[in-house]
């Protein structure tokens, strides 16, 4: 089954509710219908293999996303952060093709021989105001829908395979459909190129729920648009709603968000306070924490909001842990924790987090799926089941730390690191040691007024943990490098913490 049928079925139901909409744009799900097929027959025409998008957030996103569905071609959103020699390169992997960009995004590169491009302003004039001649897809589920390369921070990028099957399995799946009344509206914050934002397109489609997109994430402008949108639904990565809550505590009172229900986040680590401080500010909001990967298409694990409201109000140290963790299996998702033999490990024992289900992909081009025998993904994420099954993660497998022959989790030292009340942040890797091979380096930052030093935060870990645990190197920072989208930058903390001499005068 093909994701535009997704499109169809809101369009027939809510044919004149507002589908997407910007500060001064905005599409029923009728015209984003017409649009998209009117985007398809463009592409046919042009007889393009690729539908790219190089732009920010606006209504010409999920109709290319539509348009490339019904002309059974991968949609290939790029990250318009790149540098433009990485843009023109990506570009030249997926010709021939057409692309669909910004005015800034398009001036930065020169296109390869077979991409034709055109402006997103003009596309949205193109498939808006033309007619279009229908054409029903072959139904193949098994054709690519979506195509999205990685950060490529250890080689050049591989282009993650995303099938109809794939994404229509996570969507029958998580979503019902018609579920949104006509007063939801969802704020579009994650950029195109991410899976967070596909889903959230596709999600908020199926449901007929209206979607508000924002170009660009700053926390002023997102709680603004909360405010006069009468936002009721959003998604965030850690760091902005850390930066939200910031903004909120700075302004109390200043933004009237009595419509807003509910707020995902996803995309990397959420620290516990920031969680906590925002369940406190927003006490009638439902707040869900959803993991998932690009290979999964989209979330596989959900804390629900009353698993969030449990753990917040319990004293059991076991129930209360649950906020550091990502939750329990979506329904149609299985989760195994491994050795590195690949044996399957009881609850509370860490290893490597496989999955298995309709929508993991786990399909790379030109490297072919990765799926065991079995159907099993390896996420290369490191963690463990409790015995109620809700998962936590301890990073990447790549960040492990191996200290004389012993595997070390930077998540755990780094969750204890959080708990020292001077703490605002912290980041655990490995740094070279001539005795252990490898030690535990800490880049660590401070909150405003507070104060600790190095062997004080040594002494709290190893206090709680073992001495193996405890940091060789602490180096105190006013900030940590994140990407866009959350995630921890670990390899320039490496790099950094690489070059200092481990502690030899703390007795561990």
């Amino acid at each position: 089954m093909n994701i535009i049928t997704l499109l169809e079925m809101a369009a027939e139901a809510f044919p004149d509710r507002i589908g997407v909409k910007t500060h001064d744009d905005a599409l029923t799900y009728a015209e984003m219908l017409a649009a998209s097929r009117a985007g398809a027959d463009i592409f046919r025409s042009a007889g393009c293999k690729h539908a790219v998008l190089l732009d920010v957030n606006s209504i010409a996103a999920p109709t290319v996303l539509f348009a490339a569905a019904l002309a059974e071609i991968p949609y290939v959103p790029l990250n318009y952060r790149l540098t433009d020699a990485e843009l023109t390169a990506l570009a030249a992997r997926v010709t021939p093709a057409m692309m669909i960009a910004g005015p800034e995004s398009l001036a930065r590169l020169s296109p390869p021989d077979g991409m034709s491009t055109i402006l997103a302003d003009a596309w949205i004039e193109a498939t808006c105001g033309g007619g279009f001649r229908v054409a029903e897809p072959s139904g193949d589920g098994e054709v690519v829908a979506v195509q999205l390369f990685t950060s490529g921070t250890t080689g050049a990028p591989k282009a993650a395979i995303l099938r109809h099957d794939n994404l229509m399995s996570y969507i029958f799946g998580t979503v019902e459909f018609a579920s949104a009344g006509d007063d939801e509206t969802a704020l579009i914050t994650v950029p195109p190129y991410h899976i967070a934002g596909i889903s959230a397109v596709l999600s908020s489609t199926y449901a007929g729920r209206r979607m508000v997109m924002l170009e660009r994430f700053e926390p002023r402008a997102w709680l603004d648009a909360c405010q006069s949108e009468r936002i009721t639904h959003a998604f965030v990565v850690p760091t902005m709603l850390a930066r939200i809550v910031d903004e909120m505590t700075a302004a109390p009172g200043r933004w009237d968000l009595r419509a807003l229900r509910a707020i995902a986040f996803g995309g990397g680590k959420m620290p516990v306070l920031v969680i906590a401080t925002a369940m406190e500010l927003l006490p009638g909001v439902d707040f869900t924490n959803a993991y998932g990967l690009t290979e999964t298409s989209s979330t596989i694990c959900l804390l629900t909001p009353d698993d969030h409201r449990e753990a917040m109000s319990s004293s059991e140290p076991h129930i209360r842990r649950r906020l550091g963790s990502v939750g329990r299996s979506i329904g149609t998702v299985e989760i195994a924790i491994r050795d590195d033999a690949g044996n399957a490990l009881r609850p509370g024992e860490p290893g490597h987090v496989f999955v298995r289900g309709g929508q993991v992909a786990g399909e790379y081009l030109g490297v072919g799926s990765l799926l065991d025998k079995g159907g099993w993904f390896p996420t290369r994420d490191r963690g463990y089941l409790d015995s109620d099954g809700f998962l936590f993660l301890d990073g990447r497998a790549d960040d492990v730390i191996v200290r004389g022959g012993e595997n070390i989790s930077p998540g755990e030292i780094e969750d204890i690191l959080l708990t020292h009340p001077a703490v605002a942040d912290a980041a655990v890797v490995a740094v070279p040691d001539d005795e252990w091979g490898e030690v535990v380096g800490a880049a660590v930052v401070v909150r405003m007024g507070a104060k600790a030093s190095a062997d004080e935060l040594r002494v709290w870990v190893r206090d709680r943990l073992r001495s193996s645990r405890v940091p060789a190197v602490v180096e105190f920072r006013s900030a940590l490098p994140y990407n866009d989208l959350g995630k921890i930058l670990r390899r320039i903390i490496r790099d950094e913490l690489q070059a200092q001499r481990p502690s030899s005068d703390f007795d561990c």
